[in-house]
């Protein structure tokens, strides 16, 4: 499978998602977090870093649960003008993040 390069408001969606985890995990650690959402701390770290900009939405959701975060909290911090009815990039919208 070839993965098409990530645009630059893909990029920046990342780096917002990497930012609302690393507020809303505070003074837990890394390690602590990762665990309970039961994906390995290296992901985390990539993930709050924004090197992994579209990770995939299981991943995400156990770690918004963890967290206490609701994933409408998240959807809106990564698509902060998004009205909900279209995508980012064509096949790269919710719909797509979702089904993954």
């Amino acid at each position: 499978m070839v993965r098409l390069p990530l645009t630059p408001a893909e990029v920046e969606r990342g780096q917002r998602l990497g930012a609302l985890l690393r507020r809303a995990r505070g003074e837990r650690s890394m390690l602590e977090v990762a665990l309970d959402a039961r994906v390995s701390p290296e992901t985390l770290r990539k993930i709050e870093s924004g090197r992994v900009a579209t990770p995939a939405f299981p991943t995400v959701a156990a770690i918004a649960e963890v967290l206490g975060l609701s994933l409408d909290a998240v959807w809106a911090e990564m698509n902060p003008a998004d009205d909900g009815v279209g995508s980012v990039r064509a096949g790269r919208g919710a719909r797509e993040w979702l089904a993954s």
